[in-house]
């Protein structure tokens, strides 16, 4: 029998640090619940510590998952530990992860500690974590440039501590798959306690290797991968989910190992992300792109129809392209709807939510034949998105375009307690309406980023909007979706605008410490 590789996503934390990319608590918790149905090992659920709506999520995600162990993110920090296990109370398998670095750079300029201080510190932490849970980890960030000597003192006083998963990080992104894999073995064969704990791994992808540092690691004798759907994460993000699980399972011959997910699962998981993050998949990413198993090359294609195996590694099926899927549509009932939901994992909690959202469902069905899985995501995004106490909402919008004239728009809000009107003038339509819109809200943002992607195929598909916004430092991604590709834009831009209007920024753990 292979051994088990644990599966640890950190999609709702690490991947939640990219720029824009935060998520709120019910957001949060339908992410959780499908990866709970993939049967993903651990889930780090947040940095509890971080905000007051951190320790919410996390809470909310340990009441709701009852398959996967929870995680919560710490620093070496006693405040930062109770904070961690008083949100996880409810998790039926709970998990503190707590870390510190560990590299002379972070020591010195960072910390201001010295080692013996670093080594005591670590120790406290996983002793006081197991007070409250029995399953604790640790990781010594930046351990990619940490003195190797220094590595295996702070991981074998951690490990008789009593952490019995042992996490090194590729803080920076700066390992090689090599070097990687053989610092992984040399630290298995060094610490005299190592097999009381498991190695575990979590490496950036700054130069494009997270995944091939994280295979080389599990070559060496790591039985954990920390990682993210869609590669989501800070900076160049992080190891994808769908890359490590899918190359250990299809290269068997190469790894003792095995993963127990149901891989079935993954192109939903990775919709749902890129649905409520805004973060669209681009066609050429590995198993979950849209070219990821087309062919148009006549020679793939004549051998695929001969023999799939002659160019295809893997089964479509197998990730979750090409299932059978419900089709609904204006005949399709209240039941059937509530049905498909359930299905998907985006059941909405309130009645009045679901009653919301059908209604947005009749009316999309007057616009679109055949709706799709993904359309149903879209829309109870947009439903969760609208019951949020927002303090602007998009009414309605007018837009003029006409070829040697300059494109205007006037739109309607409902902002500062009553419906206010805007109009502009822009250099393109969308310009327009983005321009009518900080003519009522007066945001001072500054567009960085607008991205339209279809939803499903046809002509009469949704338009899905992202637009990031930046002010004073701070970013945000806004979310829109709709037939109408100028309505999708002004409905993102609003969200963004909703964002920085209401949501308090929060501290991530770059503020002190980061993995």
């Amino acid at each position: 029998m292979n051994e088990r590789l644990i599966i640890f996503d950190t999609t709702l934390r690490d991947g939640e640090q990219s720029p824009g990319a935060s998520m709120t608590r019910d957001e949060k918790v339908r992410i959780a619940k499908a990866l709970e149905r993939m049967r993903v090992d651990v889930i780090e659920a947040g940095f509890p510590i971080a905000s007051a709506g951190d320790f919410e999520a996390v809470h909310a995600v340990a009441e709701a998952v009852r398959d996967s162990t929870v995680c919560g993110l710490a620093r070496a920090l006693p405040r930062d530990i109770e904070r961690a296990a008083e949100a996880l109370k409810p998790a039926r398998s709970g998990r503190i992860h707590t870390f510190i670095a560990t590299s002379p750079i972070h020591m010195q300029h960072k910390l201001r500690m010295r080692p013996e201080e670093v080594v005591e510190r670590a120790v406290a932490a996983v002793k006081q974590a197991r007070r409250y849970v029995d399953d604790v980890e640790f990781s010594p960030e930046d351990a990619g440039r940490s003195e190797i000597d220094f590595l295996c003192r702070v991981l074998e006083a951690v490990i008789a501590a009593g952490a019995r998963t042992v996490n090194i990080p590729d803080t920076v992104g700066y390992s090689l798959p090599g070097p990687f894999g053989a610092l992984i073995k040399t630290l298995i064969e060094r610490v005299p306690n190592s097999d009381k704990a498991v190695f575990s791994v979590h490496c950036h992808n700054d130069l494009g290797l997270a995944v091939g540092n994280s295979l080389s690691a599990v070559l060496n004798g790591a039985r954990q991968v920390e990682c993210t759907i869609n590669g989501l994460g800070e900076r160049a993000g992080n190891a994808a989910l769908e890359e490590i699980v899918m190359a250990v399972r299809t290269r068997q011959d190469q790894f003792p190992c095995e993963v127990g997910l149901d891989t079935t699962q993954i192109l939903h998981c990775s919709r749902l992300v890129s649905n409520i993050t805004g973060f669209p998949v681009q066609p050429n990413k590995a198993i979950v792109g849209a070219n990821a198993f087309a062919h148009e090359s006549g020679i793939h294609q004549d051998g695929v129809l001969k023999s799939r195996e002659t160019y295809e590694i893997m089964r479509a099926e197998d990730v979750g392209w090409h299932a059978n899927r419900m089709v609904l549509g204006k005949h399709s009932g209240r039941n059937a709807f509530k049905t498909r939901l359930r299905e998907l994992g985006a059941e909405l909690a309130r009645e009045e939510d679901l009653n919301e959202a059908f209604l947005r469902f009749k009316d999309l069905a007057d616009k679109k034949h055949e709706i799709y899985d993904e359309d149903l995501q879209a829309l109870v995004t947009e439903t969760n998105l609208a019951t949020r106490n927002e303090s602007a909402k998009f009414i309605s919008l007018k837009v003029c375009s006409e070829t040697g004239e300059t494109p205007s728009a006037q739109v309607t809000l409902w902002f500062a307690g009553g419906e206010r009107p805007g109009a502009a003038a822009g250099s393109g339509p969308v310009d327009a309406a983005f321009r009518a819109i900080e003519s009522v809200v007066q945001s001072q943002a500054n567009l960085q980023l607008y991205s339209v992607n279809a939803i499903t195929t046809g002509s009469d598909a949704q338009g899905e909007v992202t637009v990031r916004l930046e002010r004073g430092g701070r970013i945000v991604n806004g979310h829109g979706a709709d037939t109408d590709i100028l309505a999708a834009s002004a409905k993102a831009y609003m969200n963004a605008v909703n964002k920085l209007f209401c949501d308090a920024p929060r501290e991530h753990p770059q503020s002190g410490d980061a993995l």
